[in-house]
């Protein structure tokens, strides 16, 4: 049986899907988890409740760790490593080999212009210092010879009925609502997204493959790497409006989180947009002869399923 704990979210879906290739067996666990195939079974659990977690984990040989908890620093702070500990504790107890989704957060600033497996973990924001908190949780376990487990880490993300993913809110959305599109600090600088339907491929081959697990894995991303201008223009031209843009910067960013909360959260991540951000995700490419969905395709079918 394999598992997937936060079944819900942009990658869970779509992994759902692909694991059919490898169990017949699939269990989704979360608040209101809903039948993707057939004979998925559905595990209703507060993932906050360590007991909860362990009945959810018992039986399993893979678990996937995707849970998107809500964007504030306060709940990350408060709920995630308690959640990653009782993750943890549930796999090395059921035997069962975890596979966790991350992003790239904890990385040096200095070196997003190109980002591989190997980039120094140094982060400079809140955010950043959990999401590093919890890798070193899980590489603590590993080393220590407790527990399988291998890191799937992704750029941000986009893909067709995603609902959490920043360009779809900052430009299709907005075009979408007659609105200019919006863009962070600057549209000149590259910026790699990893689309879902390729990283849910790619984490499901992962699980699937022992000696993939104990090491970091970047999924993969297309290359080369956007401007957020090329990818302004190419909604634009599917959607068939004009390519009219605001860039947010961070004094705009800071006014704008006086009147909508969740801006007050992208303020120290604008780092992020102010220079080139570009993920090498060539590891896994070559190991799994894996070519990443090209930009301009991953444009159209977001589109489409916006229609």
């Amino acid at each position: 049986m394999q598992t997937i704990l936060g079944a819900g979210g942009a990658i869970g879906v779509d992994l759902a899907r692909e694991l059919k290739a490898y169990t017949s067996h699939i269990r989704l666990v979360g608040r209101n988890p809903k039948k993707v195939n057939d004979g998925d079974e559905l595990f209703p659990a507060d993932l906050t409740d360590p007991l909860q977690v362990d009945a959810a984990v018992a039986g399993s040989e893979v678990v996937y760790l995707l849970i998107g908890l809500e964007y504030k620093l306060r709940v990350w702070r408060q709920d995630w490593p308690p959640l990653m500990r009782n993750v943890i504790m549930a796999c090395e107890k059921h035997s069962a080999r975890l596979v966790f989704f991350d992003n790239m957060y904890m990385y040096d600033n200095q070196y997003l212009g190109h980002m591989t497996e190997e980039t120094p973990i140094k982060p400079s924001s809140q955010k950043g210092r959990i999401r590093a908190q919890l890798v070193q949780m899980i590489m603590d376990e590993t080393e220590a010879g407790r527990l399988t487990a291998l890191i799937a880490r992704a750029a941000d993300f986009y893909g067709p009925g995603v609902r959490s993913s920043v360009l779809q809110e900052m430009v299709p959305k907005n075009f979408r609502q007659g609105k200019k599109a919006n863009w962070f600090a600057s549209v000149d600088k590259k910026h790699s997204f990893t689309y879902t339907p390729d990283a849910a491929r790619a984490t499901a081959i992962l699980g699937n493959t022992p000696d993939a697990f104990n090491q970091a894995w970047h999924l993969p991303t297309a290359a080369p790497a956007w401007t957020g201008r090329q990818f302004i223009t190419a909604f634009a031209r599917e959607m068939g409006v004009k390519p009219d843009y605001m860039v947010v910067g961070p004094f705009l960013l800071r006014i704008l989180s006086l009147f909508m909360p969740v801006m007050k959260e992208f303020v120290e991540m604008i780092y992020q947009y102010d220079r080139d951000y570009v993920f090498d995700s060539g590891k896994f490419e070559r190991r799994f002869n894996f070519d990443p969905t090209p930009y301009e395709e991953g444009v159209r079918a977001v589109v489409a399923a916006m229609a």
